[in-house]
Parts: C-alpha cells; sequence; structure tokens
C-alpha cells in the first residue's frame, strides 16, 4: 500500500483525535509536517507526537513530498487555506463545516472540482458502527417505508467555552449549535433518511450562555417521501446526553443512540450494535473514541490513493450546511426566537 504524504494545518483541540488516528493509521500515511502559529501548541504536539513542527504553511504545501493537506484551521480560514492547498495541487480534508457562511462553502466546493483535488469533509459520524448497521438495514429496505422520523443532540458548552476568543461567533465559527456541534448528527441524518425540507423552526439564544449565535434549535421537517421529522439540538442542557437519531418503518423501528443501534422489527424481531457511549456532548469537548476518525481518514487515503471521491465529499457537505442554514432562515424570521 502507497503512504500518502500529509501535512496537517491547525493545531487546535481538533487536531487531538486526528494526530491520534494518524499514528495507528502509519501504515499508510506519511506525516510530512503539522502546521501551526503558536510557538507553545508547535512545541506541545512535537513532544506528543513527534512529527515535524513548522510555521510555515508555504512550505509545508510546497513540500513535492506532500500530496494532501488535513485542514484543522478555525472555519473562517478553511476557503484561504483549501485555495492554497488546491493552487498547489494538493488534495484536502477539512474539518467541519466548510466555511463561515453558504457562499464561501460554496466556493470552496466549486474550487476543489475546478483543480480536480479531492474534497473531503470531516463528518465522521458516518462511520460509527450503529450508523454503518442502520445504513445497511435502509439500503436493503428491512425497515420498510419511513413513516416519521427524529433527531436530537441535547449537549453541554458551559460559558467558559463561549469565553474563548472567537467560539460561538459568526466571524471565526459561522455559527452556534447547528454549525459547529450538531451538524455531524445532521449530516447523517440527512444522509440516511434524504434530503429534507423545512416547515417550522424556532432558533434562539438561552440565558445560560453569553454569546452572539444560537445555542438551541428546534424543527419540524419532512421527508422526501412526504414524511414528517423533527430536530432539537442545544448546548443548554447541563451536563449533556447522546446524540439521538429515531427512525420508525413500517416493518419496524431503529434508534441510534451515540454510537450505538437498536432496531425492534413489528414480528418481534430485535438486533442490537454495542459502541462506546462517550460522544463529546458535554464539557469535556474530546471524550470520545477515535475510531470513526481513523475510518474516515483511511477512506479519504484510499480516495487519494485510487482517484475516487471520499465517502463525505464536498458536495455532501454542502447539501448539509444548506439545510442548516434553511434551519436557521426560517427559524430567526420568527420575532419571538431571535437570538438575545
Amino acid at each position: 500500500m502507497r503512504r500518502i504524504g500529509i501535512a496537517l494545518v491547525g493545531l487546535g483541540p481538533a487536531s487531538q483525535p486526528h494526530a491520534a488516528s494518524l499514528m495507528e493509521l502509519h501504515e499508510q500515511v506519511d506525516v510530512r509536517w503539522a502546521v501551526g502559529r503558536s510557538a507553545a501548541r508547535l512545541e506541545a504536539f512535537a513532544a506528543r507526537y513527534h512529527y515535524p513542527v513548522t510555521t510555515d504553511l508555504g512550505a509545508a504545501i510546497a513540500d513535492p513530498a506532500v500530496e494532501a493537506v488535513i485542514i484543522l484551521t478555525p472555519p473562517n480560514a478553511h476557503l484561504e487555506v483549501a485555495e492554497r492547498c488546491f493552487l498547489a495541487g494538493r488534495h484536502v480534508l477539512l474539518e467541519k463545516p466548510l466555511e463561515v457562511s453558504l457562499d464561501r462553502a460554496k466556493d470552496l466546493v466549486a474550487g476543489a472540482r475546478r483543480a480536480r483535488r479531492r474534497l473531503g469533509v470531516v463528518l465522521q459520524h458516518r462511520f460509527r458502527p450503529g450508523a454503518i448497521r442502520l445504513r445497511e438495514l435502509l439500503d436493503q429496505g428491512e425497515l420498510g417505508t419511513i413513516e416519521l422520523a427524529s433527531v436530537t443532540v441535547p449537549w453541554w458548552r458551559p460559558q467558559s467555552y463561549y469565553d474563548e476568543p472567537g467560539r460561538g461567533t459568526l466571524a471565526r465559527d459561522g455559527g452556534g449549535v447547528l454549525l459547529t456541534q450538531a451538524i455531524h448528527t445532521i449530516d447523517l441524518f440527512r444522509s440516511l433518511v434524504g434530503g429534507c425540507t423545512v416547515e417550522a423552526a424556532q432558533v434562539t439564544t438561552t440565558a445560560l450562555h453569553r454569546m452572539e449565535t444560537e445555542d438551541y434549535a428546534s424543527a419540524l421537517l419532512r421527508l422526501p417521501n412526504g414524511a414528517p421529522a423533527s430536530l432539537m439540538a442545544t448546548t443548554a442542557m447541563p451536563h449533556g446526553a447522546p446524540e439521538t437519531i429515531g427512525i420508525v418503518g413500517t416493518l419496524g423501528t431503529a434508534k441510534l443512540v451515540g454510537a450505538g443501534l437498536e432496531v425492534i422489527w413489528l414480528d418481534g424481531r430485535e438486533e442490537r450494535v454495542e459502541a462506546d457511549t462517550r460522544t463529546g456532548g458535554g464539557a469535556n469537548i474530546m471524550d470520545f473514541p477515535i475510531d470513526a476518525h481513523r475510518l474516515l481518514i483511511a477512506d479519504f487515503l484510499d480516495a487519494v490513493r485510487s482517484d475516487r471521491d471520499p465517502a463525505v465529499t464536498g458536495e455532501e457537505a454542502l447539501a448539509t450546511q444548506q439545510l442548516i442554514e434553511e434551519i436557521l432562515t426560517v427559524g430567526r424570521g420568527r420575532a419571538d426566537t431571535a437570538p438575545r
């Protein structure tokens, strides 16, 4: 198996599961550079993971041994860094969301296609064991026709989280709970049930947080076949709980709780997929296993090696961001639900 030369750009908290996954994938990948701006972060990262570090983004991207770049910067830098990578002929694996606005997200996806480079997006919940099994069951028609569905993300972030510079702001993050936290579960939900339309929505900022963007959102959705669905996402649920996706079909029901799955058929059969219960839904944002990250990165490496699209393309991530934007637009059109 040919090893792929990688540069890792951005050494904040998001780099931890990526760096750990890359260590486990050492037979498939050659990490040439880890790029950051903070001397303290560079020193700590090098001591922990033993990868070469630099502050020179241009030199790292220009290294002829680098075929792909993993971009883990704040969202408002994604477009600029990705464009530099595409110009240098590098493939890109991009941390969610694509960018801070839908227009910038579209520009990024279009740039990858123009450059004929592979663009993958880190929406790793699709690689959880329960999600993989549920997709198989839906593809095989084992649950029958979907009659209703729901998605809930009852997470918690303390005020200290939002006191960090840029967090929960439009300028750096582009949004609040929907674009920053719930995007993973919304993306998985949309990929399982298909494109949704938004019939009604509420978007607000609760008194539990001082922040620019929303920490609560709910929506009534319509599935492609006309079936109803509901969504609720928040970071204002003290202590937090695992995110849940529920699907009711004419032959049975399925419930994804975190990475695990429970299926009950109308004829009495049952199936369970047990999984690690940690989801990063509480105050410790890094409290989750790296398995899904590792599988997503391995898929991206194989996509580069095989000259194919990765499992989670820029277009897929764009469709999820478009749904989030629609929820925000509908919800904020109501005077009584504007952030306060």
